[in-house]
């Protein structure tokens, strides 16, 4: 039996990708597509050669869809996810699950009820150096943790050839869909990964920076400070030709690079044969894509390793990012969420 999957909304860049992950697994089958633009959804149908159901409330009613893939803008996850998880429909979304913290819990809660499976896209944390980073911090070999520096930027919203506002989609700059720019889309990875590693801060400040003068931020800078004394510094752009990902971490016994190569060096491993700066030969395997997470937590009950509570905090991070920007204030994230998730 397949799990029958609706496409609802080709709204974000990645809703082609997750349909062809999709449509390649021979246990899942797109039945289905709504999209908040009639025009481009019945496209996007006629490719995939299923139904355009121009109501959404018709979708989530149909018996025979199981689950949903939600690629409809950020302003529009409470509407759609909580109808869909009020429907029973199972549903994997693309990050961020909501523009507030409130509406994040909203979602989780009827999914819960419901007993929806929820799964939120972030492959970051499944990524194989990721992973190693992870395992090192918690072995203890660079020692207490005292400093992190996340970054991911790419050349989305600078000119070039065929593109002259760049190759993101012009939505892609609109706050009233997005809620903001570079550091709402690239840097919910960098954001979740140094959550992953260090958990939730007590503070969060935030600036932003407007290169190529749209409406919503190309470059980002948040700050984090934990209540032991550590900081972390998050940066994403939109502006930035040729910039790999880079991760450092620092700790009071050593630090790991991740650019290109994985680095690390420690007082605390064996000083022979390594004096300095190691390359391991060998990482732990990456987890499968988000999607294919998700599809084996709906089909064969396999729980992901992407949870909700991630999905959450990574909206409490960001709205207290994109509240610090705009007050020009540092945030204590014990305002923003209920209790039960700070």
């Amino acid at each position: 039996m397949k799990l029958r999957i609706a496409i609802l909304s080709f709204w974000h860049v990645h809703a082609r990708g997750y349909a062809k992950q999709l449509g390649e697994r021979p246990d899942c089958a797109i039945v289905a597509v709504w999209d908040e633009l009639p025009d481009r959804g019945r496209r996007m149908a006629e490719q995939l050669n299923v139904p355009f159901i121009e109501d959404l409330q018709a979708v989530l009613a149909n018996q025979d869809v199981d689950a949903v893939v939600v690629n409809a803008p950020s302003s529009m996850h409470p509407e759609v996810l909580i109808a869909a998880a009020e429907a029973g429909k199972h549903i994997f979304t693309e990050k961020v699950l909501a523009l507030h913290t409130a509406d994040a819990e909203k979602i989780a809660a009827a999914a819960a009820q419901s007993g929806v499976k929820l799964t939120v896209s972030l492959p970051r944390l499944g990524d194989q150096k990721t992973m190693y980073a992870k395992a090192v911090i918690d072995q203890g070999l660079l020692g207490r943790i005292t400093f992190v520096r996340a970054r991911l930027a790419h050349d989305g919203a600078l000119p070039r050839e065929g593109a002259p506002d760049g190759w993101l989609p012009a939505h892609f700059f609109d706050k009233s869909e997005c809620g903001g720019g570079a550091l709402i889309d690239l840097g919910c990875h960098p954001m979740v990964m140094v959550h992953h590693f260090l958990g939730m801060p007590e503070s969060v400040s935030a600036r932003f920076g407007y290169v190529t003068g749209r409406e919503v931020e190309d470059n980002a800078v948040v700050t984090l400070n934990y209540q032991d004394g550590a900081m972390a510094v998050v940066e994403a752009g939109f502006a930035s030709r040729h910039c790999p990902a880079l991760v450092e971490i620092y700790g009071t016994e050593g630090c790991l690079l991740i650019g290109n190569q994985l680095e690390i060096r420690s007082s605390l491993l064996p000083s022979e044969p390594h004096s300095g700066w190691i390359r391991p030969d060998k990482l732990p395997p990456s987890l499968p894509a988000p999607i294919d997470q998700w599809a084996d937590y709906v089909i064969y009950d396999k729980a992901p390793a992407i949870t909700v509570e991630q999905g959450i905090a990574l909206t409490r991070l960001m709205e207290a990012a994109y509240s610090s920007a705009a007050e020009d204030r540092i945030v204590d994230l014990s305002s923003i969420g209920s209790a039960m998730n700070r």
